[in-house]
């Protein structure tokens, strides 16, 4: 009698008929939302399809940035102790971040705030694009001049207008790992969005203090409320669904001399004249990632721009 089988495989116990029934509706739930899109794999590839959709950067003919131009900030170098390879200011969204206009536009956007990192990518995308705005008036198209302040903002579309910004430091709002003055992507346009160029040489800062500013050198950017300095830090390392970037603050980092480290060091990259699709710098520095048996990679070229008369 042990052998013998009280039940077979048709024989149908408990609460057989609600657990068929949860699972037809669990099946007629995942299809219409995979039918909608709105699957987590659904929304994580249109996130990454369109914030790395590519970019034309702005071509200046005469080297200088104007209002207007659509250009990636880039920090060449870290410091002595913690160098690093090129990094790019870039966005850092997840699918909170994602929204969409349901009865006007089905098209989806970034909405703010959104963090920023360093990226090591160099190639022009939504994610490192960012347009030099004016926050007096001043008409696209005029030269960006030292000391003249500014606004950066994200191209229009899926990066949704939205502008870089910064607080002085709290308690409960800065920096994740490094503590210091938080940077991130805001959608109001205020006072704590206000940047202005500063021509990273101590020395010869006051001659050059209502200039215009030329693309494609090392500037600093300072913050115009807290007179910090935009700072990409090495020895922070932050784990992104991009992977793995350097943590971006307002921080100005001093040496012996009273100078700003190379941290604080940015170049706004614009256009390869020669080739559109791709920034001066790309031609300029050769990817390691991509190069790794090189011995003797490129190194960025850094010219300093002569004044305008």
């Amino acid at each position: 009698m042990a052998n013998v089988r009280t039940y077979n495989r048709n024989v149908r116990v408990g609460n057989w008929r609600e657990d068929a029934t949860l699972e037809e509706e669990s099946l007629k739930d995942f299809l219409h939302r995979k039918e909608k899109g709105q699957l987590t794999v659904q929304k994580t590839g249109m996130l990454r399809q369109n914030i790395l959709k590519p970019v034309h950067l702005t071509v200046s003919q005469d080297g200088f940035l104007r209002y207007g131009d659509t250009v990636m900030l880039v920090n060449t170098e870290g410091t002595k102790s913690d160098p690093h390879e090129p990094c790019t200011l870039s966005i850092i969204a997840d699918l909170s971040n994602v929204m969409s206009h349901s009865q006007v536009n089905t098209d989806p956007y970034l909405q703010g705030p959104c963090q920023v990192g360093g990226a090591s990518s160099l190639k022009p995308c939504v994610r490192n694009a960012f347009v030099i705005t004016s926050v007096d008036g001043t008409s696209n198209g005029t030269v960006l001049r030292y000391e003249e302040s500014f606004a950066l903002r994200t191209t229009a579309g899926f990066a949704g207008g939205l502008y870089l910004a910064s607080d002085l430091r709290t308690f409960e709002k800065c920096a994740k790992l490094s503590r210091q003055q938080e940077v991130s992507l805001v959608e109001q346009h205020g006072f704590f969005c206000w940047w202005r160029v500063v021509y990273f040489d101590p020395q010869e800062r006051l001659e050059h203090e209502g200039y215009p500013v030329q693309g494609n050198t090392k500037v600093l950017i300072s913050h115009c409320k807290t007179n910090q300095c935009l700072a990409a830090l090495a020895n922070h390392v932050l784990w992104t669904p991009f992977g793995k970037e350097y943590e971006v603050t307002a921080h100005t980092f001093l040496d012996s001399h009273k100078a700003e480290q190379k941290s604080n060091h940015w170049m706004f990259i614009t256009a390869d004249p020669n080739e559109q699709e791709q920034s001066i710098l790309q031609r300029q520095h050769v990817s390691p990632i991509t190069h790794e048996h090189q011995p003797n990679p490129k190194t960025v070229i850094d010219t300093q721009g002569e004044k305008e008369n």
